[in-house]
């Protein structure tokens, strides 16, 4: 059932959602274009547009989660052609970690405004600054950590792949649907908040004591 009460609490993760997202997506577009492969920019992927970057599912599953009491949600992934880039084994790990590389940075990012904002208790709308900033931090810790994780079609299989040598990187690809079928029954299990607890926990309380 859904919780309306969690209503203040979607709409302050609604704008630091949609720019980590947005962000980690165009990391992974803009990384690929250095790397060699414009399709995501012939694609019309490197705009900062989050329109452009929203799956329809992975939205959907954002707003339901929230409302059940936790939010969790995907955005469209940005076309890459391997073949394109001037080292595929090698590229295709490097541009993989953009996307996480730019959640690192958010996080980093919305936890220093949050301290500003906590030592300056007399800014205008302080308390609500103050919750946008938690959210963000949270919303991009969470992405992070979860998108690493190395389960197909996430970025951290292709990192594994990369890892154990794998000869043929696109057999990840070819896993893509099992694996989205196995995270959505992941995501709905009490071991996902575990391990993503676990995981995500540490980093949060070192960007932010006593989060």
């Amino acid at each position: 059932m859904f919780d309306l009460d969690l209503l203040p609490r979607f709409l302050a993760s609604v704008p630091p959602f949609l720019l980590a997202i947005t962000l980690h997506e165009v990391a992974h577009g803009y990384a690929a274009y250095l790397l060699g492969d414009d399709t995501a920019k012939r694609a019309g992927r490197l705009t900062l547009n989050p329109i452009a970057h929203l799956d329809v599912i992975g939205t959907a599953m954002f707003i339901f989660s929230t409302f059940a009491g936790f939010g969790f949600g995907w955005a469209k992934p940005v076309p890459v052609a391997p073949w394109r880039l001037r080292n595929p084994r090698r590229d295709r790990a490097l541009l993989t970690l953009a996307g996480p590389g730019a959640n690192l940075l958010q996080a980093l990012a919305w936890a220093l405004l949050f301290r500003l904002v906590w030592t300056h208790p007399t800014l205008p709308a302080a308390q609500a600054l103050e919750i946008l900033c938690f959210y963000g931090l949270l919303i991009n810790v969470v992405l992070l950590v979860f998108n690493l994780l190395p389960i197909p079609p996430l970025d951290g299989s292709h990192v594994a792949a990369w890892l154990l040598r794998v000869r043929d990187p696109s057999v990840v690809d070819r896993m893509a649907p099992i694996g989205f079928l196995v995270l959505l029954l992941f995501v709905n299990t009490r071991a996902f908040g575990v391990v993503l607890g676990a995981l995500a926990g540490p980093l949060l309380r070192l960007l932010l004591p006593g989060a």
